[in-house]
């Protein structure tokens, strides 16, 4: 996939776009609530994630601006039995400084589209409570919340909520042989 605004492109991603995309979550790990880690991920780790999505036909994009890689985004298996096949938990982040400029909106609209095509009925995103701006988002895509968590996480000294919100789409698998 191949997507253009006047400012921002979004592709596939590539293995040599890992290094950005660690850059990115790294960050998002040490200095937020988004990631409930607290020791940075190695490139190691993020090329092993980048094989097992696209081993799964599972979509990982990158948003560039200005020749840089200013966001990412992907969905993944929701659980790993076979009767959750048809829901997906989808992750959206984007680099600091590019913050507030819809490249979040962008990617996300992606994901919906490739899960639509994918034939998946659910997609599930868990978010920290406190994290307002991403909660805007989902939800401004039809998202609602159907969980909230007490106190499930602990990072920077506090106790953390994790919201859980759903998006349905009008799929039907049919029947199964």
């Amino acid at each position: 996939m191949i997507m253009a605004t006047n400012e921002i492109k979004l592709r596939d991603a590539r293995e040599d776009d890992l290094e950005a995309i660690l850059d990115i979550y790294n960050d998002v790990i040490i200095n937020t609530t988004a990631v409930y880690s607290e020791k940075p991920h190695t490139l190691q780790m993020r090329t092993q994630w980048y094989h097992e999505r696209v081993t799964n036909n599972f979509p990982v994009y990158v948003a560039e601006a200005e020749g840089k890689i200013a966001g990412f985004s992907s969905f993944g298996h929701f659980r790993a039995w076979p009767c959750y096949r048809y829901t997906v938990e989808v992750s959206v982040y984007v680099e600091q400084s590019s913050r507030g400029k819809g490249i979040s909106k962008i990617l996300t609209r992606a994901l919906i589209e490739r899960a639509n095509a994918m034939n998946i009925h659910a997609i599930i995103a868990g978010i920290s409570a406190d994290n307002e701006i991403s909660i805007k988002l989902h939800q401004s895509f039809g998202f609602k919340e159907v969980a909230n968590f007490k106190e499930v996480g602990y990072k920077f000294g506090r106790w953390l909520d994790l919201k859980f919100f759903e998006l349905l789409i009008d799929n039907n698998p049919g029947p199964i042989f």
